[in-house]
């Protein structure tokens, strides 16, 4: 019989890391995953279609058939300023690249989608360049993702608060990116 005065181990509280950092072709990457019971098609619908993008993230104007639109992270803010987005690969629904800038910082991201019956599977990358810090980097994508995630299970984004994510996965990013090098 257990001693009732002895504690019994709890589950973790707080966010739970979904990636780590990797090799990849143009150097060390953030990889991210997430997965969702719905076909490929409707969650390349949630990463692509303003109207969708919009209700976790922000959402981008233009045409996207001339390669760049101009993307508003409103996740971020009411007025966000825009940020030009560089297509590099789109083949739907399965895989996107792009590549955007703020000043001198620039990202490349992407993300694969893979479908297995019924399941889908995300997986997001972003190319950590020399000056990225995964600390704050992966625990930002994965507030993000799980924001998502909120709105797919049609939760509100609101419930999805940003200090638990970098207080909870900062060191876990730190130290995948440590182990990469």
């Amino acid at each position: 019989m257990s001693d009732p005065t002895t504690p019994t181990p709890s589950a973790p509280t707080g966010p739970v890391p979904h990636g780590t950092v990797e090799h990849g072709p143009a150097g060390p990457e953030l990889v991210v995953t997430r997965t969702f019971r719905a076909p490929a098609a409707d969650v390349w619908a949630s990463l692509t279609e303003p109207e969708r993008l919009a209700r976790w993230i922000g959402y981008w104007e233009g045409d996207p058939s001339t390669g760049r639109v101009q993307f508003f992270m409103t996740a971020e803010g009411d007025d966000p300023e825009p940020e030009e987005y560089r297509i590099t690969r789109c083949e739907p629904p399965h895989r996107f690249a792009g590549d955007t800038a703020m000043g001198d910082q620039t990202w490349h991201l992407a993300f694969d989608l893979a479908e297995e019956d019924g399941v889908t599977t995300l997986t997001f990358r972003q190319v950590l360049g020399p000056s990225d810090d995964a600390r704050n980097v992966g625990p930002g994508w994965e507030y993000y993702l799980e924001r998502l995630t909120a709105v797919r299970e049609g939760r509100d984004v609101a419930t999805v608060e940003w200090e638990p994510y970098l207080a909870g996965l900062a060191d876990h990013y730190e130290q995948a990116q440590a182990n990469a090098s």
